[in-house]
């Protein structure tokens, strides 16, 4: 079945967007995180949370994020504390290790990133900037 030019538009575009995704990360893979592992860091730093809490944020399995805590715990950059109000549960938070290496990974990609859209064109910035709220409506859930 051949396919219609929409889909091969929404195609190209899926295909650019991870093209993007992937060397925004390489400018930072001295670092030698997961995706995965680099996304429950961001959100680390907005305070210590449970392996539960972290699956959920993260649509995935509770087995799964544990494997991802243990790793990133092996590193030291994270540590398992008890809860403070369920001592049935574990707090994960950063290390300072931890949080200096998400400030560096973070600032690494910032760079690149910035270099990049700066060679664009002012109209090309713009259009680039409007796409980005579009995008982040359909990654929410809202397209309109």
């Amino acid at each position: 079945m051949a396919r219609t030019k929409f889909e091969t538009a929404v195609d190209d575009c899926g295909h650019a967007v991870g093209l993007l995704v992937r060397r925004v990360r390489a400018a930072a893979a001295s670092q030698e995180l997961s995706w995965s592992e680099g996304a429950v860091m961001k959100q680390l730093l907005s305070g210590p949370a449970t392996t539960a809490e972290l699956a959920r944020s993260q649509s995935v399995r509770p087995q799964s994020m544990g494997t991802i805590v243990a790793t990133l715990e092996e590193m030291g950059l994270v540590v398992r504390k008890p809860h403070p109000t369920d001592g049935r549960q574990m707090n994960v938070e950063l290390t300072a290790k931890g949080i200096e290496v998400r400030k560096r990974t973070g600032e690494m990609k910032m760079s690149w990133l910035v270099q990049a859209i700066a060679k664009l064109s002012p109209e090309e910035q713009a259009t680039l900037f409007a796409a980005s709220k579009i995008m982040r409506r359909m990654a929410e859930g809202d397209p309109q």
